[in-house]
């Protein structure tokens, strides 16, 4: 079998809580005295195990990214955004070091496109004792045309995208400089949900590890090219040297953003 086939357990998966679209339901994780199963803390930055496992034989966690439902990553501080990188790098590289697990994902949900069912900001980390790491991705899909690099990390938009449109990459080298991988992924994360299409409203963030190399794609979700989900047939789009360009231009060069 040439990819990963996951058992999801549908009668857990019924019971979970839902506040995207039925934005009237209670958020789980406003309701921060009756969490349940904490593992670490960092000011209102919560890491804790899934009360909800869907995925049959894996360990589910979930960093909870503060204490605000309405506050995401492009309005975060410069040192909140790092602080929440920092945690989740920590516990990811501690789970896949852990010698438990044959893969960890890491990844965030955010939007009503995005596959997410919390509108609470958060990211998920899920441990797999058994899964083809070689199947997850291509190192191909991660790179692109450079718009920056500082202290080993590098920012660039896909020119071998997952999916087609607007994909962000961030590659930290071994020994890069994870705050610097944070303020990359802030400015790509403000760039999709303010500059590359007026009406998006939900992105996922993938992180991938290999060979020492830290990898992490920002991808713009909207409705999938049926092209993709019927074939996996991947679009080049032709604007990647214009958005690598506006890129650079609002956030290196004039530097129009800056965040506190």
């Amino acid at each position: 079998m040439n990819f990963n086939l996951i058992k999801f357990n549908t009668d857990i998966g019924k019971t979970k809580p839902e506040n995207i679209v039925h934005t009237e339901n209670a958020c789980p994780f406003c309701d921060v005295k009756h969490l349940t199963n904490i593992l670490d803390t960092d000011g209102d930055i919560i890491f804790l195990r899934n009360k909800y496992p869907v995925i049959e034989g894996a360990d589910l966690f979930v960093l909870i990214e503060g204490k605000d439902c309405d506050i995401d990553m492009p309005k975060y501080s410069r040192e909140h955004m790092r602080r929440v990188i920092r945690m989740g790098i920590k516990h990811w590289n501690e789970l896949l070091n852990c010698g438990k697990y044959e893969e960890v994902l890491f990844f965030k949900n955010f939007g009503p496109m995005s596959g997410g069912t919390i509108k609470h900001p958060h990211m998920q980390i899920v441990g797999f004792p058994k899964l083809k790491s070689e199947l997850l991705f291509e190192v191909e899909e991660l790179r692109g045309l450079v718009i920056a690099k500082e202290n080993g990390v590098e920012l660039n938009v896909s020119n071998c995208p997952r999916v087609g449109f607007g994909e962000l990459n961030v590659v930290c080298e071994s020994g890069g400089d994870i705050d610097t991988l944070a303020d990359f992924l802030q400015i790509g994360i403000h760039y999709l949900m303010n500059f590359f299409r007026k009406s998006l409203s939900s992105y996922n963030i993938f992180f991938y590890r290999r060979a020492g190399i830290i990898y992490a794609k920002m991808m713009p979700r909207f409705a999938t090219s049926p092209y993709f989900v019927g074939y996996n047939v991947h679009f080049l789009p032709r604007n990647i040297p214009q958005i690598a360009d506006e890129v650079y231009k609002i956030y290196f060069k004039e530097k129009l953003v800056v965040f506190d």
